[in-house]
């Protein structure tokens, strides 16, 4: 980390991906803040679980309408990313993380989630959310899905005040850099329910796509999803530090063991019927 501190400004944007893991770190786990360069010092995420995000601010989309944020928020699951348009290589590899994601999952956008994307930079302008929009519309290109993605992916841009104060209810903080004319940033996306809480985190730029379904079945209160979903929710359990789903030990011992039982006691039951069998024929 020392070495960092001779870095160009005009490499920090390239740069937040890498250091990604030791920012957000360091503001999520309180690590000490000389372990990140000066720049980057109060960039990261603070998790504000179960927090109500401020439905009645007002952006505008990708056609340039305004929109009151909670319009989105009705009776699905939504994802929340915050980025901005122009960022020269993270905000990209978020979206990409995020549409891999949603491409590898059977969760179709539009029909069982949203996804609200919202530009943290004000000076961007809903022509640049609209050109975004059309990208990623494509790169998605789920056979027969075209319309429920572009019905459920919103791209917004915003004011100062209501971009701030979106970032402020989920613990996003970002800094802009006069010299490079970039912002720094951390990386993650956010699992919000239906009603505008905020559910889970995802670190990074890339999103197990177990991880990012099971964070929407739950967001859901179990109204998406499968009964094989809710078996996993049983064995799994979602890890705010790590932003990741683990196996809960105890609890996929206590399925097991109990398959393991009822296999015993049907393999029993079956083999005394075979011998009240055998000797009801030896009998007679």
């Amino acid at each position: 980390m020392r070495s960092n501190k001779f870095l160009r400004p005009s490499l920090i944007g390239g740069l937040i991906s890498v250091a990604f893991s030791s920012v957000a770190a360091a503001q999520t786990y309180g690590l000490p803040s000389g372990s990140v360069p000066p720049m980057l010092q109060g960039i990261g995420i603070d998790q504000n679980l179960n927090a109500q995000i401020p439905l009645e601010l007002t952006f505008k989309d990708e056609t340039g309408q305004a929109v009151r944020l909670g319009q989105y928020f009705r009776d699905k699951p939504v994802v929340l990313a915050l980025v901005y348009y122009e960022c020269p290589g993270l905000c990209d590899l978020i979206l990409n993380g995020l549409t891999h994601a949603m491409q590898q999952v059977s969760l179709n956008v539009g029909s069982d989630y949203d996804v609200v994307t919202v530009s943290f930079n004000p000076e961007e302008t809903w022509q640049l959310a609209g050109a975004k929009k059309s990208n990623y519309i494509e790169k998605y290109n789920r056979p027969g899905a075209q319309a429920s993605v572009k019905a459920g992916w919103h791209f917004l841009t915003g004011k100062p005040d209501a971009i701030k104060s979106l970032a402020d209810s989920v613990g996003f903080h970002y800094k802009y850099d006069p010299i490079s004319k970039q912002f720094a940033h951390a990386s993650a996306i956010m699992i919000l329910t239906p009603e505008g809480k905020i559910a889970r985190y995802f670190y990074g730029i890339e999103y197990k796509p177990r991880d990012f379904r099971l964070g929407l079945v739950e967001a859901s209160a179990n109204k998406i999803g499968t009964t094989a979903d809710q078996v996993m929710l049983f064995c799994y359990h979602y890890d705010p530090m790590t932003g990741k789903y683990g196996v809960i030990i105890a609890q996929v011992t206590r399925v097991l063991g109990t398959a393991t039982v009822l296999a015993l006691g049907a393999f029993v039951f079956i083999m005394l019927r075979r011998d009240r069998h055998a000797a009801a024929g030896r009998s007679a």
